[in-house]
């Protein structure tokens, strides 16, 4: 083997390592398919402004149904709740999550819900944390 052959047979062992790591990030990266059945779920359930919110920023807003407050709830399964004020200004952080592993948007669907109908209830099961 020549000097020039051997540069080749490197050359096309680095770029079928580069290939196969690749398409292994992309395989290992993809979302699973109960996280896009998650998110599809979540998103019917979003309204329009929600779901704007949603696309632009990963998170959308609810407001409380017994104090009126708005809630900020980003994409996420724990931990991902913020109180906001009346500028919009994170206050107290909320995590509350339902008892068995569930796909991100199943969660935050489930939070949703809790706090448009039950805020009360939620929030005396959610534990408080300081919002970054």
């Amino acid at each position: 083997m020549n000097d020039c052959s051997i540069t080749r047979s490197i050359h096309a062992y680095a770029a079928i390592r580069v290939y196969l790591a690749r398409a292994f990030n992309e395989w290992y990266l993809r979302p699973s398919t109960r996280e896009q059945r998650g998110l599809k779920l979540l998103r019917e359930w979003l309204s329009q402004e929600q779901l704007a919110q949603f696309d632009a920023n990963h998170y959308f807003e609810v407001i409380g149904c017994h104090t009126g407050k708005r809630y900020r709830i980003f994409h996420g399964n724990g931990t991902n709740i913020v109180e906001l004020d009346d500028h919009t200004r994170p206050t107290t952080g909320w995590c509350f999550v339902p008892g068995e592993h569930l796909a991100a948007g199943d969660v935050m669907l489930v939070q949703k819900i809790a706090l448009e109908t039950d805020e009360r209830g939620a929030l005396e099961k959610a534990n408080r944390f300081t919002p970054r």
